[in-house]
């Protein structure tokens, strides 16, 4: 049976559309999933992993200020890094991803543990925002949200026509 990332790689390469990441939560893990898919050197570019907000703000030029008033772990700051990876790497589709899947960073009642961030781009328009609360172990939670993105994306990839 056909899984979800392997659905959306499907999709990308039929459409001839390439993507990257900015992954901070996730860690390199979605890109590594989506490396694992038939043909993924023809639609994968790469992921940068910009676990710390210095990276977020050095690299992806992200204003220090959005991450001081909005946290490193929002949906702010996930389409920031969305539109700062269009300027790095070269890709049709751009999806950053931030969240909580431990305890430790900016987890509140209205945003708890598990509570995952995902923004995807195209052209400087976005395609996509998410959030979602996940539960489980860390791992469960990023797999969640990996899970989760590939149905987001493999439904743009679907209903829009990119």
């Amino acid at each position: 049976m056909e899984t979800n990332i392997e659905r959306a790689a499907k999709l990308l390469l039929e459409k001839k559309l390439t993507i990257a990441f900015a992954e901070s939560a996730t860690a390199g893990r979605l890109s590594a999933e989506f490396s694992l898919t038939k043909d993924a050197g023809k639609y994968l570019k790469g992921s940068l992993v910009c676990y710390d907000a210095c990276l977020k703000e050095d690299i992806l030029k992200v204003d220090k200020k959005l991450i001081q008033d909005c946290t490193p772990e929002s949906g702010e700051v996930t389409m920031a890094i969305a539109f700062g990876l269009e300027n790095l790497i070269k890709a049709d589709i751009h999806i950053g991803v931030t969240g909580l899947p431990a305890p430790g960073g900016s987890e509140t009642i209205e945003k708890p543990v598990g509570t995952m961030f995902t923004c995807a781009v195209k052209g400087g328009k976005v395609l996509f925002q998410d959030r979602h609360v996940f539960s489980g172990s860390p791992e469960e939670i990023i797999l969640g949200a990996i899970d989760r993105i590939a149905v987001l994306l493999a439904k743009q990839l679907t209903v829009k026509i990119l």
